[in-house]
């Protein structure tokens, strides 16, 4: 038996995953510990757990390793700083003594943390450090059920690469192109994140969800000024507008100036229709750019299956497009395709790489539905509630999913909590918020009520995978919530011309769907495909919600409010539960009303967490 331990940390998304003799056993992000959300910090919480799982200590595991190789950072800051000086020198200032303290010696800082798990134990040739888009790459292709494909990675950057394509054949992986900093379409995107008030590396997201209320109409001007996209899809960003290389901000003075329009100062500015037309021309930039490297790679190479990861591959509407372009055959995406994914990334490069371990390849992926996180026993349940002073009713299981389905069709907000912990930023129905999609006003009552966050924030829809083509443009599986699709034309609620010419967010309540609390204003959704084979529990209760209604949907948002990593422990979700407007709690067997509960411990718990 070989063991694997795997490590992301120290940028963002901080992360620890398990592999035995190949397979996945655990893995989970640091945030969800520790509750402060994006947590970049050594986890040695999610280490802890991977090991608990798999009845290890640390001095059991063979092999350690670390998603990126620091040194190869380093590098890239000096180098940098020797081509833009003397511009950079403010925050090559105050990187520097980070570096000197920290970053440099990461491999001492590791070993230092490492053992914190058992002092007294060897780290002699079991520490290695993997590439950071190799691990990225690895953590898409391996798990993945393809025995060939095209890899394509991107994101904000590794050690000098920001997107690379590799070819995977069976057990055997190398990167044939790369593209390397300061040239990045996750720092391009990233820079119109920060350029229209939301927070770097955790308000992509928002970007994108904002696009369909605009018009791509500053898309000319992005191509002509900053961005040369060559035919193939690579591209050359002109430094002259950004700020990212030499400055402490993203973009800068000129760039304010090609837009005629300073940064959206803080998510208190109201947003416009300017910022919605931005985000809408920076999203069709960005799918230009993944559909041309799709489509010469596929051209190139000859290979049909495509896997994605990176922080970009979280891009669901550029997947859905090239899903769409049918420029493959197959696609596969990493669930935890941002820098947590790296620390399964780094485990199985080690493996097959290195190891020189051979691979078995199955006509199903390898994440396990991305349920491999912490799980609680009925009777941890029960006491925890106790403990807490909820009241609650245990039921059996067919009685608590009739139960359920039930609310959900009286238009109730549920939390359901049960089973393993998702891996990735998802929630994909273990731990999440659960509702009726045929409610109009679904969406803004989850969103203001509930999540306490922005009112355009587009919601997932949860179906059953046998009912799909009936209701959405999408035949294939996705499990992971990763793919965007259109809802089919006879679930459409046409719009009149008035409607039609209505502007950005005042389009936001109009019933689109006969599930509108689903479709996007541009009648697309972010699908998740539920699998009986995957997760049964969850299926049985779509299942008994469409048997009461004819609806195979539920709406599926994360189990926490904004700013708040998704709930990890039976006491996260009861304190979420009583801090938001939940109407019930389901978590395992156990059932709990809000209106039974004892209203002292209501708490304003939103205020609790920093604004994502």
């Amino acid at each position: 038996m070989t063991s694997i331990l795997g490590i992301s940390a120290f940028y963002h998304d901080s992360a620890a995953a398990l592999i035995i003799d190949g397979k996945l056993i655990a893995a989970a992000q640091e945030e969800r510990f520790t509750r402060k959300k994006h947590d970049s910090g050594y986890p040695f919480n999610a280490i802890e757990f991977v090991l608990k799982f798999a009845n290890l200590k640390i001095a059991d595991v063979n092999y350690i390793t670390f998603y990126e190789k620091p040194f190869l950072k380093f590098e890239r800051l000096l180098e940098t700083y020797v081509a833009f000086a003397p511009k950079g020198f403010k925050q090559f200032s105050k990187s520097m003594p980070i570096w000197l303290k920290d970053k440099l010696f990461q491999k001492n800082l590791l070993i230092n943390n490492l053992k914190r798990h058992d002092k007294n134990m060897s780290l002699d040739n079991k520490l290695f450090f993997s590439e950071h888009h190799i691990s990225h790459a690895a953590s898409a292709f391996f798990p993945s059920p393809f025995e060939n494909a095209i890899i394509i990675t991107a994101d904000g950057v590794g050690e000098w690469a920001t997107t690379t394509i590799s070819i995977g054949k069976k057990d055997k992986l190398e990167i044939v192109k790369e593209i390397h900093f300061p040239h990045s379409l996750g720092l391009l995107y990233s820079a119109f994140t920060y350029y229209t008030g939301f927070k770097v590396n955790s308000g992509e997201y928002k970007l994108m969800g904002l696009a369909p209320y605009g018009e791509p109409t500053y898309y000319d001007l992005i191509k002509n000024k900053l961005v040369d996209i060559k035919e193939d899809g690579s591209f050359k960003l002109n430094q002259d507008y950004f700020n990212y290389s030499t400055g402490l901000t993203m973009t800068n003075n000129k760039f304010d100036k090609l837009f005629n329009s300073k940064p959206r100062s803080s998510e208190k500015e109201k947003i416009t229709q300017f910022h919605m037309d931005i985000a809408a021309s920076i999203q069709k930039i960005t799918e230009e750019i993944m559909l041309k490297i799709a489509a010469s790679v596929r051209s190139e190479y000859k290979i049909s299956n495509l896997c994605l990861a990176g922080g970009v591959a979280l891009n669901c509407v550029a997947n859905g497009k090239i899903l769409k372009g049918n420029i493959f055959d197959n696609i596969w995406i990493q669930p935890a395709a941002g820098d947590a994914g790296g620390s399964l990334g780094s485990a199985l490069s080690l493996w097959h790489l290195e190891l020189k371990n051979k691979r078995t390849v199955f006509n199903f992926d390898q994440m396990r539905g991305s349920f491999v996180g912490p799980e609680y026993s009925q009777d941890e349940i029960e006491k925890a509630l106790e403990k807490k002073g909820g009241i609650f009713e245990v039921m059996k299981e067919e009685v608590l999913i009739d139960k359920t389905a039930q609310d959900l069709s009286e238009a109730k907000a549920i939390g359901w909590f049960q089973g393993r912990m998702e891996f990735g930023p998802r929630a994909l129905g273990c731990r999440s918020i659960l509702g009726d999609p045929r409610v109009t006003d679904m969406q803004k009552n989850l969103n203001l009520k509930i999540k306490y966050r922005e009112s355009f924030r587009p919601f997932a829809p949860s179906i059953l995978r046998e009912d799909l083509n009936t209701w959405f443009k999408l035949n294939v599986d996705s499990p992971y919530m990763l793919l965007v699709s259109e809802i089919n034309d006879n679930k459409k609620i046409r719009m009149s011309e008035k409607v039609k010419n209505l502007f950005g967010i005042e389009k936001l309540n109009l019933k689109r769907s006969t599930v509108p609390a689903v479709t996007h204003v541009d009648y697309s959704s972010r699908i998740q495909t539920v699998h009986k084979s995957t997760n049964e529990k969850y299926y049985k209760l779509i299942k008994a919600f469409k048997d009461k209604t004819g609806c195979p949907i539920l709406v599926n948002t994360s189990f926490n409010v904004r700013g708040e990593p998704i709930v990890n422990t039976v006491e996260n979700a009861f304190d979420c539960f009583m801090g938001t407007e939940l109407d019930c709690l389901v978590i395992g067997n156990c059932y709990l009303k809000k209106k039974d509960q004892d209203v002292n411990l209501r708490k304003k718990y939103h205020t609790k967490f920093d604004k994502d």
